[in-house]
């Protein structure tokens, strides 16, 4: 059963890429990450109520909650670094980097978590490497679209007051947010794993939201961005609560897997995401991949479902 929600939860994870790029591009990622956790607290306590797991809170040991508060600063941190990168970078490009932290929580699970190492394991974790490093490669040109596909056109979140395109989106820092995303949402992963050992996993994800809930607003109110919620539109406001909907399906799903599933088999599973991101992307943003990108891509699918051989 666990193989059911890991799989639910790449598919959610998947549709939330799609969704928060609509929503972020005329809005601070830092503001858009701190709104969207709002709505994935309230859907996340929400759900602790319909299954009833609320009278559990006092049951919690202490280093119960020390790992879920830890997991929680952790993906406040992954959130913040990942939506950046996506504001100012191309899906097809930000996602690779992001899912290749399935490769780190592979060996953290190893070291830390005591969960067996094999050659098939090590070979996958080669060929999805491999994989990710193709994938954001040099990317093939752009398909020019009709005025109405304005989707590809930049967001005023990457425009000086010029209209030119800032430094950071002509440059590559995106791909400095991705890989911190990356590294984080590795780490996680692993706290995460402890953390909801002995908990209901509706609970832990919901108390892990509000240590994120408070990260996210901390540091939308240290950059002195909180006047900016006053100019987002009602597109923006309609895909940032669709996205945080997803966020919270796909954590429910994934830390639902993680209690029951080895940690080194769930996260691959997981980052299957990226097919259907890189689908989604294709429609919806036209863009498209180079053909060294899908062999990238079919190694990385190639190495996550060989784990579960």
């Amino acid at each position: 059963m666990w193989i059911l929600f890991a799989f639910l939860s790449a598919l959610f994870a998947g549709i939330t890429a799609i969704l928060a790029k609509f929503g972020i591009r005329k809005t601070d990622s830092y503001v858009a990450t701190a709104i969207r956790t709002v709505f994935v607290l309230l859907f996340a306590w929400l759900m602790v109520f319909v299954v009833g797991s609320q009278g559990q809170i006092n049951q919690i040991s202490s280093r119960s909650l020390l790992f879920l508060v830890l997991s929680g600063l952790s993906t406040g941190a992954s959130w913040l670094f990942y939506f950046k990168a996506l504001q100012i970078g191309d899906i097809n490009k930000v996602t690779p980097i992001d899912k290749s932290s399935l490769v780190l929580t592979m060996l953290l699970a190893i070291i830390f978590l005591g969960e067996s190492v094999t050659w098939l394991k090590v070979f996958c974790m080669v060929l999805i490497g491999i994989g990710t490093w193709l994938m954001i490669q040099k990317k093939a040109p752009k398909v020019t679209q009709p005025a109405e596909a304005s989707l590809l056109e930049p967001s005023q979140a990457e425009l000086t007051s010029t209209g030119e395109l800032l430094p950071e989106v002509r440059g590559k820092p995106w791909m400095l947010y991705a890989v911190g995303s990356a590294v984080f949402a590795a780490l996680t992963s692993i706290l995460g794993k402890v953390g909801i050992q002995g908990v209901e996993s509706n609970l832990g994800t919901a108390i892990r939201t509000i240590v994120v809930l408070v990260m996210a607003w901390a540091i939308v109110f240290i950059t002195r961005k909180q006047n900016t919620i006053k100019s987002i539109d009602k597109r923006s406001w309609i895909f940032l609560i669709l996205s945080a909907v997803a966020t919270g399906s796909s954590w429910l799903c994934y830390y639902k897997a993680l209690q029951d599933g080895p940690a080194s088999v769930v996260a691959p599973i997981d980052k299957l995401s990226i097919v259907v991101t890189v689908g989604l992307s294709y429609l919806f943003f036209k863009e498209k991949l180079s053909r060294q990108a899908l062999v990238g891509l079919a190694l990385i699918v190639a190495g996550t479902l060989l784990l579960l051989v």
